[in-house]
């Protein structure tokens, strides 16, 4: 008998930095390349901006803030036709400062929104650009969670 196969969680694998007299070197070494196909920058003026939700049944995002910080949220769908309103988002922030790979699975929606002005998130993607567009699904950026709300960490 065949088992369903549960889809990973989402994860997050650190970084660090180091700094000398000829700068700062920020990496996230753990990190493997093999499975990207494409990447792209997203960069938010300031704090007010949301871009939520985006639900993929088979596409795998990875994170990565290279300026300022962005809060990162994201859903388990429980079904693609009619999602739950009761949905829990978990959340991570992300920071220039702290370097980390986020990666969100298939079978979530995320959003998002930069902390402070111009910061810039950098998204890695193991779908090429037509394949993607073929599985995107987009929920009300209003369901699940209230994005004005103040974080604790912030």
């Amino acid at each position: 008998m065949l088992r369903a196969q549960t889809p990973p969680m989402p994860t997050l694998i650190k970084g660090n930095s180091f700094s000398d007299s000829r700068g700062t070197l920020h990496f996230v070494n753990d990190f493997k390349f093999e499975s990207v196909k494409r990447f792209y920058t997203i960069s938010h003026p300031d704090s007010s901006i949301v871009r939520a939700w985006q639900g993929h049944k088979i596409e795998t995002k990875h994170f990565f803030v290279s300026k300022g910080s962005f809060l990162i949220c994201w859903v388990k769908i429980d079904n693609w036709d009619k999602p739950s309103e009761n949905l829990q988002p978990l959340h991570e922030i992300l920071r220039e400062t702290d370097p980390a790979v986020l990666t969100i699975p298939p079978g979530h929606a995320n959003g998002f929104k930069a902390l402070e002005p111009d910061s810039t998130l950098l998204i890695f993607s193991d779908l090429d650009l037509e394949e993607s567009s073929k599985d995107l699904i987009r929920f009300d950026k209003n369901h699940w969670y209230q994005w004005d709300k103040k974080l604790p960490s912030q």
